[in-house]
């Protein structure tokens, strides 16, 4: 019997036959080589669903208000009452200055009050200008609100409820007008500047809620709620800054802890598709999955992707509801190949 060779190219291998002349073996035996070489893949039907829109922003806890307290004169320390760490509340006397020149005022003013009285009897009765007058009771005033300055400038009390956060003097110093005597800063509430990307200007408002993790409390989550937005963009980092306020009624949050803002922009509805089912193309970053068509062979198509979250991500242009998008096996794929599927 006369035996017949063939050689066959097929998805680029040659492939060599033998037989015996056989319409009907010949064709089963090539319909198997096609099988074999025919790639197998899973697949996975993906579809749309609300996806939040979430980010996720570095930043540091500040005081909602630092003061630095200070006299706006010099002189010499005569008690400390407060310590660094100090709970002080709004109004409270943390150091006393000699007042040695508050007394002095004080005697001004009573001499030059004294006289005002003399000379207003003078002025009714007809024996002084009004003019003279005049600039007699203003003296007396102007002396009043020296000795009101110096008042408050002798006896240094908290302007806010709060923790002294430093001391720079001991009693006995001489105050020279360089570093404050106390520094206090309010921690209830305390506050967050957060830098947010500018294309999300328009989806934050006024009173948002938002989400707050602190690396040195790792358990805890605080909420709070964004106070202010600045109205300017910053050109170096195309960022808009927020003011987020939390109530931190605990004192738990301190100033310069680091924490994690988390801002919700509300949802979206997309399709969402598993992870394993991007790839990526080399040198160009750019996405691509391979999409199940109903004639049994696979498109190679670009896509668009949003959010990523856990081993999914959400994909903005490219796929559409319901579509099948391979999941496994996309290594001996090309764009109109044929394949099998793994059911």
């Amino acid at each position: 019997m006369k035996t017949i060779f063939r050689i066959m190219f097929i998805a680029g291998a040659v492939i060599m036959t033998a037989g015996c002349g056989s319409t009907g073996s010949k064709v089963q035996q090539e319909e198997a080589v096609v099988a074999d070489l025919t790639p197998t893949v899973s697949v996975q039907q993906v579809s749309a669903r609300e996806v939040p829109q979430t980010a996720t922003y570095t930043s540091t806890v500040q005081a909602y208000v630092k003061n630095n307290i200070a006299p706006q004169m010099a002189g010499r320390i005569e008690k400390i009452n407060v310590e660094i760490g100090d709970f002080v509340t709004e109004g409270e006397i943390l150091a006393e200055i000699d007042d040695a020149q508050l007394l002095q005022a004080q005697l001004q003013l009573q001499n030059q009050e004294v006289e005002l009285q003399r000379l207003k009897s003078l002025y009714e009765a007809g024996g002084l200008s009004q003019s003279d007058y005049d600039a007699i009771e203003m003296q007396c005033k102007v002396l009043r609100t020296q000795v009101e300055n110096l008042a408050e400038n002798t006896v240094l009390r908290s302007p806010v409820n709060g923790v002294v956060t430093a001391r720079n003097y001991d009693v006995g110093d001489m105050y020279a007008m360089s570093m404050p005597i106390y520094t206090v800063e309010q921690i209830v509430p305390v506050k967050l500047l957060v830098g947010i990307s500018e294309s999300d200007y328009t989806k934050v408002k006024k009173g948002d809620s938002v989400e707050i993790k602190a690396d040195a409390l790792p358990d805890l989550v605080f909420y709070g709620t964004i106070d202010k937005i600045y109205p300017t963009i910053d050109p170096a980092t195309r960022t808009f800054t927020v003011e987020v306020v939390v109530k931190n009624p605990y004192k738990t949050l301190r100033p310069g802890m680091f924490a994690r803002v988390t801002v919700n922009f509300g949802s979206n509805n997309n399709v969402v598709i598993p992870d394993v089912a991007v790839v990526k193309q080399q040198g160009s970053g750019e996405r691509f999955v391979y999409i199940l068509n109903d004639d049994g062979t696979v498109t190679y198509q670009k896509v668009t992707l949003g959010r990523r979250m856990g081993a999914e991500y959400e994909v903005l242009e490219g796929v559409r509801n319901g579509a099948k998008v391979v999941t496994g096996g996309q290594i001996r794929l090309k764009d109109g190949i044929k394949v099998n599927v793994n059911e």
